[in-house]
């Protein structure tokens, strides 16, 4: 009788250690997200969140724009923020990775800036356009200065900016393409300049209330995701931090930590063309 009490004994607390071992388990789970700078204060708020749901987040900071996706293509890290829709589906395709995004998480808007007119319907026949002269960068500002009102582009314009894809110019305007930082610097210069939301920042204009014009959540190819490898696109502990991310008090702290300068965009994924 003894012996069968000390059996049971034993295999009650072997139950109780294997029990504890997988509630531990599954209490810390670690999620790998890879960014840039930028990017890192507003995770670190998720991972905040994230703690609370039992997931712990290792934000892995990268200085350029090509090792994010290979790494998440290689396993290095699991999930990665830090890039517009447009660039990624560029960047997939021409180095045939399986990824795919996740879910949608803000703007950085561009603007249209000047120091002489305070409404896109004050600039007068011919006057000057500065714009970015790379061709990512010039594609997004023909596309704004369409929205605009103020140019026409081409049915199915693909993003890719060159002068010549301008269809329509009413106002005879004149365009000099200037290398995107210095787009602020040559405001005295021209009637308007279409600046790159962080150029526009490092030059000290907020985007949303310092220019006469600016993107929206409606500029979908610019909309930035969460990517993740296709396999793993289904992910439940992804998901979850998918959820936490796209709560009204993460959009709150991204609007006070950059000074309405970021636009929390949590649209569907088929909206950006997913």
């Amino acid at each position: 009788m003894k012996k069968l009490i000390s059996i049971s004994l034993a295999l009650f607390v072997t139950a109780i250690i294997l029990a504890g071992c997988g509630s531990g388990s599954d209490s810390n789970e670690t999620v790998k997200v890879g960014l840039n700078g930028s990017g890192v204060p507003i995770w670190e708020k998720v991972k905040e969140l994230a703690a609370e749901e039992g997931i712990e987040l290792e934000l892995v900071e990268f200085s350029d724009y090509v090792r994010p996706n290979l790494a998440l293509a290689d396993g290095d890290i699991d999930l990665n923020a830090f890039q517009t829709v447009s660039y990624f589906d560029a960047f997939i395709e021409e180095r045939n990775l399986d990824l795919e995004p996740i879910a949608a998480t803000l703007i950085a808007p561009m603007g249209i800036y000047s120091d002489k007119y305070e409404r896109v319907d004050e600039i007068p026949d011919g006057a000057s356009v500065a714009l970015p002269k790379e061709a990512t960068n010039m594609g997004r500002a023909l596309l704004l200065l369409e929205k605009a009102g103020l140019i026409g582009l081409p049915e199915g314009f693909d993003g890719n900016g060159s002068i010549e894809k301008v269809q329509e110019n009413p106002k005879n305007l004149k365009f000099e393409p200037v290398v995107a930082a210095q787009t602020p610097r040559v405001l005295p210069d021209v009637a308007i300049s279409v600046i790159n939301n962080g150029v526009a920042v490092e030059a000290g204009f907020n985007p949303v209330n310092d220019s006469i014009f600016v993107e929206d959540d409606t500029a979908t190819p610019y909309i930035n995701i969460i990517a993740a490898q296709s396999s793993e696109a289904g992910n439940e502990t992804y998901q979850k931090i998918v959820d936490i991310y796209q709560t009204e008090e993460v959009a709150q702290h991204i609007r006070e930590v950059y000074d309405d300068s970021l636009i929390p965009t949590f649209v569907e994924l088929e909206e950006i063309g997913w």
